[in-house]
């Protein structure tokens, strides 16, 4: 059973189906997809990912996509001639696209196994309960979202994709939150004292287009002016504003709406960062405007924590961020200073149905962090992070590796000591199997953001590439671990059954180690993700 359904809880569900297993997966949303979707945001990934590196499955889902705009969209024929073609010529990476494209592709992927019986997947159930045994998750309880009904489903093994770990916490897994204490992970950036309320902020995207000579200004929220005014300690203005704190330097730093044109292909400004739809790629008339998602630093809420509180406290966090969202829309739409030195953006219209909303925001909140499950083994900044490694050319190289990854370490501001940001120079690494392993509860495993990271190195194992990884190592092993009767611990501890996984693995086409050759430099801010030269 895997609970969850973003792109863990995917890739879990296709790499166990794909081993012959048989899989429930169990979803809150009616979409699919997690952070890529239902959350709206675009992918992040490592520079070298249109170089092929990366698992078979993820670099499928991307051609896919891809197909998706060949076969349905109507190109114009230069944007087919586009190499490596992107949607909305977004600059925050090279594959910047709709969400409801990834949702029709991943629902595509299970099509085959849910028809052949192998895959059931329960959209619109939410976690009510788990039933545990000693060490064991005996069965879990869910409501059906639609009827009211509770559903019980028992599972040899379960797969914690959920968004926050929120298993974890309902089947009393071990598990931390927010941030350690340097006395206990030894990390350069871990705190001197632990804060479990030491939390990244979440973030509530929305969709929107630009109709320059119309007005789609939305109702005043009823905060605006609370948030139109807040200025915190470490922020360089107030928090609606252009300027914000440079991730790296903390140093004050524009960031407009529009740097210029905002029909150019590249420009680096708010607009082009995560623009999913360029109307240029579009036969004339398909699009009356570019399509852009707004998940910026001016929309980033570290009022409170949503992880460790009461829910009436998490549902105040997740309030906060929801009107901050449309507060931070309304002052572009009537105060923002323009880039033609006007003052607002009034042609800037909510799009909703891109999000499959009436309200015109993402479906869910976009969560950088969730509960890390206490591990076999925790991986740590040493392991990582360039400073933290002197003298070191590389990441640590795991001998249970199952999956890679890249990523800066990217810490969001913080709820509770209202912090700005942690943002450093890491290597590329692999996913260590002991990462997977709780230390105590024997049929679980974690699939997204919810693995033994520390809170430093969850900043670079949270992106879109590394959950489908981890996700995907963890319905690989699950299914290992069925077929031979053992506990997935076992597998670790057993050198001839940890080579078996590693070799199915690679027959599955994951690779574990990182090709070593000049381009896999570190992930440093300087140079990082480049402009493509296009």
């Amino acid at each position: 059973m895997v609970v969850g359904g973003g792109l863990g809880g995917v890739a879990a569900t296709l790499a166990a189906a794909r081993l012959g297993r048989n899989v429930v997966l169990v979803e809150e949303l009616d979409w699919l997809g997690g952070q890529l979707t239902a959350q709206g945001v675009p992918f992040d990934e490592h520079p070298w990912v249109e170089d092929g590196i990366g698992s078979r499955s993820y670099l499928e889902l991307r051609q896919r996509i891809r197909d998706y705009y060949f076969h349905h969209y109507p190109l114009t024929a230069e944007a087919r001639q586009r190499r490596p073609f992107n949607p909305g010529m977004g600059n925050v990476g090279t594959l910047c696209h709709e969400p409801r494209v990834a949702v029709r592709v991943i629902d595509d992927l299970l099509a085959p196994f849910e028809s052949g019986g192998r895959v059931r997947v329960l959209r619109r159930h939410a976690l009510l309960q788990a039933h545990v045994d000693r060490d064991r998750i005996t069965g879990l309880s869910f409501r059906d979202l639609e009827t009211g009904d509770t559903v019980e489903i028992e599972a040899a093994l379960v797969i914690d994709a959920t968004e926050t770990g929120d298993l974890l916490e309902a089947a009393n897994v071990e598990h931390v939150i927010g941030a350690e204490s340097k006395d206990e992970t030894g990390e350069l950036h871990a705190l001197d004292k632990a804060d479990p309320l030491d939390q990244q902020a979440i973030t509530w995207c929305f969709a929107m287009d630009h109709l320059p000579g119309e007005d789609h200004t939305i109702d005043r929220p009823v905060r605006y002016a609370e948030f139109r005014d807040l200025k915190l300690d470490f922020w360089p203005n107030r928090q609606l504003d252009w300027t914000v704190s440079n991730h790296v330097t903390h140093q004050p730093l524009k960031r407009a709406l529009f740097a210029g044109d905002s029909d150019a292909e590249y420009l680096f400004d708010l607009w082009h960062a995560r623009r999913i739809a360029w109307r240029r790629n579009f036969a004339d008339g398909a699009y009356c405007s570019d399509i852009t998602l707004a998940n910026w630093p001016q929309m980033d809420c570290w009022l409170r924590p949503v992880l460790g509180v009461s829910p009436e406290q998490r549902d105040a966090a997740l309030e906060d961020a929801r009107q901050l969202s449309l507060s931070f829309l309304y002052w572009m739409q009537t105060e923002a200073p323009r880039h033609d030195d006007g003052q607002g953006y009034p042609g800037l219209r909510l799009r909703g149905d891109v999000l499959g909303t009436a309200d015109g925001l993402a479906k869910q909140a976009y969560y950088r962090e969730g509960r890390r499950i206490r591990a076999e083994f925790t991986v740590l900044e040493q392991h990582v992070g360039v400073a933290a490694r002197p003298g070191r050319d590389s990441a640590e190289s795991f001998f249970d590796s199952v999956g890679i990854g890249a990523y800066r370490i990217d810490l969001h501001p913080s709820t509770s000591r209202m912090r700005d940001t942690v943002d450093i120079d890491s290597f590329p690494f692999e996913i260590p199997l002991g990462a997977l392993l709780p230390v105590r509860v024997d049929n679980l495993l974690p699939a997204a953001k919810n693995l033994g990271t520390t809170r430093v190195t969850s900043g670079a194992y949270r992106v879109h590439p590394v959950e489908w990884s981890i996700g995907e190592a963890a319905g690989a092993l699950a299914a290992f671990a069925h077929k031979r009767a053992v506990p997935p611990r076992a597998v670790r501890a057993d050198k001839t059954l940890l080579a078996d996984l590693q070799v199915l693995l690679g027959d599955c086409g994951v690779p574990i180690r990182w090709p070593r050759y000049g381009a896999l430099t570190p992930l440093t801010r300087r140079g990082y993700r480049p402009p493509p030269s296009i």
